[in-house]
């Protein structure tokens, strides 16, 4: 009796798992260059939070001196002092309303910050005052 040639043949073996590690160099490129990305992500953010620190105390004192238009008016000096320096917070009374009126939304004339240094000052620039202090931009350039 003739065998058949097919008897011959072997069952077809399946090829092994192939292993996921270790990892392929492109791999590697992908998980360092997201590391890094979410790593420089997060400390960008913590900076920007740290940054804005000096302002969200500001408005957090200022709700605390709603009654006082001069304690107001230093928080803002110190708000200038903080993010441009003491040479914008100790301007005179003319560079100061300019300097003022270009970090915020309010309007402020060198009468306004005179009267708030007389003995007879009525507090009228609270509102100001609480608008310039939310409004201060933080990264405005003073030089230009």
């Amino acid at each position: 009796m003739n065998q058949s040639p097919l008897d011959a043949l072997h069952d077809v073996m399946p090829p092994e798992q192939v292993s996921w590690w270790p990892l392929s160099l492109p791999m590697w490129a992908l998980i360092c260059v997201s590391i890094i990305v979410i790593v420089a992500l997060a400390v960008w953010l913590y900076k920007n939070w740290q940054f804005g620190a000096a302002k969200r105390e500001a408005i957090q004192l200022s709700q605390q001196h709603q009654q006082d238009a001069l304690a107001l008016h230093g928080i803002v000096k110190r708000l200038a002092k903080h993010y441009y320096g003491t040479s914008a917070a100790a301007q005179s009374s003319t560079s100061w309303c300019q300097t003022l009126n270009s970090v915020s939304k309010a309007q402020f004339k060198e009468q306004d910050i005179t009267a708030l240094y007389k003995s007879d000052n009525n507090n009228e620039q609270i509102e100001q005052l609480m608008m310039a202090i939310k409004t201060f931009k933080t990264k405005e350039r003073l030089d230009v």
